[in-house]
C-alpha cells in the first residue's frame, strides 16, 4: 500500500521530528479506533476502555506509580470522543513547530515536544496530589493529548521570536506572542473548570517552553539528557569512537563559533526578523542547530 510505503519513507528521513511526532500521534489513534470498533462490536467495549486507561495519565499517585509509562504515552494519544482534540493539537504542532524545527533545529524540537509533555503531566501530578482544590478532584480523572507539549512550543516560539506574525483569517496579521499569550489566558481560565486537569498541563508545557528558551540563550540545553539518551540508544552495538569537545561552540567550515555569536543571532532575529539574518548567519545557526 502506498500509504504504508510512505509512513516507511518518512520515518526513515533524517531531520524529520515534526512529521514523525505527527504520524506517531495519528498512528496511535488510528489503532486506537480501529481497536475499539472491533470490541465494541463484539460486545467488548469496557475492555478498550481498560487498555486505553493503560496509555491513560491518572491524577492519583496511588495508581500512577503501577503505571509510570504513562507519563510519556499520555502525550501520545487522543480523546476518541472529540475528532477535533487530535486534529487541533496536530494543526497548532505543525504550524509552531515549523517555527522552532526553522530556527534552533530539528533535534530542539523533538526535545521541546517531549520534555514539555512530561514536565506538563508532572504539573499535572504535583496539583492534583498536594493542593486541596484539586485532590477532591482527582477521583478518576485521567489525562490525555499533546496539548502540553503544544504548549510548550507556542511559547518556546513566542519567546525565540516575538515579532513573527501569523496571517490569520479575519483578522490579518497577528503577532505570535499575542496567540501564545491568548493560550496561557484561556488555559489560566480554565485551570478550576471542568478540563481542570488539561488546563494546568497546558501551563506547565507552556512554562516549560519559555523556560527551555531562556536558558538555551545562557547557553544551556534542558534537552541535553535526551539527546543523551537517544545517542546512548543509538550507538548501542556500535564501535566506541573517541569524540573531542569544544564547551560552548561549534565548528562551522573550518571556524569556530561561540556560544555568544549564536546569541547574538538569536537577539538579532528577536530584534527585527529571521529574515534580517545574513545568508553567514543563517548557515551558522542552521549549522549551530544540528549540534
Amino acid at each position: 500500500m502506498n500509504i504504508i510505503e510512505d509512513i516507511k519513507y518518512n520515518f526513515r528521513q533524517k531531520d524529520n521530528g515534526l512529521v514523525k511526532i505527527i504520524l506517531i500521534n495519528i498512528i496511535v489513534f488510528v489503532v486506537l479506533a480501529v481497536l475499539k470498533l472491533i470490541l465494541k462490536v463484539s460486545g467488548l467495549e469496557g475492555l478498550f476502555y481498560e487498555l486505553y486507561s493503560m496509555f491513560s495519565l491518572p491524577a492519583e499517585f496511588s495508581k500512577f506509580i503501577f503505571r509510570p509509562w504513562t507519563l510519556v504515552t499520555y502525550f501520545f494519544t487522543h480523546s476518541m470522543d472529540d475528532l477535533f482534540h487530535i486534529i487541533g493539537n496536530m494543526l497548532f504542532l505543525y504550524w509552531f513547530g515549523k517555527i522552532i524545527s526553522e530556527y534552533i533545529g530539528n533535534r530542539r524540537l523533538v526535545n521541546l515536544y517531549l520534555l514539555g509533555g512530561i514536565f506538563g503531566g508532572l504539573i499535572f501530578l504535583f496539583l492534583f496530589n498536594v493542593v486541596p482544590f484539586y485532590v477532591h478532584k482527582s477521583l478518576g480523572v485521567t489525562l490525555v493529548g499533546a496539548s502540553g507539549s503544544v504548549c510548550a512550543i507556542v511559547v518556546a516560539a513566542a519567546t525565540l521570536v516575538p515579532h513573527y506574525k501569523f496571517n490569520l483569517l479575519l483578522l490579518g496579521p497577528v503577532k505570535i506572542t499575542y496567540i501564545a499569550a491568548f493560550f496561557v489566558v484561556m488555559s489560566l481560565i480554565g485551570s478550576t473548570e471542568s478540563n481542570a486537569g488539561g488546563n494546568v498541563c497546558h501551563l506547565g508545557g507552556a512554562l516549560f517552553g519559555y523556560l527551555y528558551i531562556s536558558q538555551l540563550r545562557k547557553g544551556r540545553d534542558l534537552g541535553r539528557p535526551i539527546n543523551f539518551i537517544a545517542n546512548t540508544l543509538k550507538n548501542i552495538g556500535k564501535p566506541k569512537m573517541k569524540v573531542s569537545y569544544r564547551s560552548n561552540q561549534q565548528a562551522i567550515k573550518g571556524k569556530v563559533i561561540s556560544q555568544e555569536e549564536i546569541d547574538r543571532i538569536l537577539d538579532k532575529i528577536n530584534q527585527s526578523g529571521y529574515e534580517s539574518l545574513s545568508k553567514d548567519e543563517k548557515e551558522k545557526l542552521f549549522k549551530a542547530s544540528e549540534k
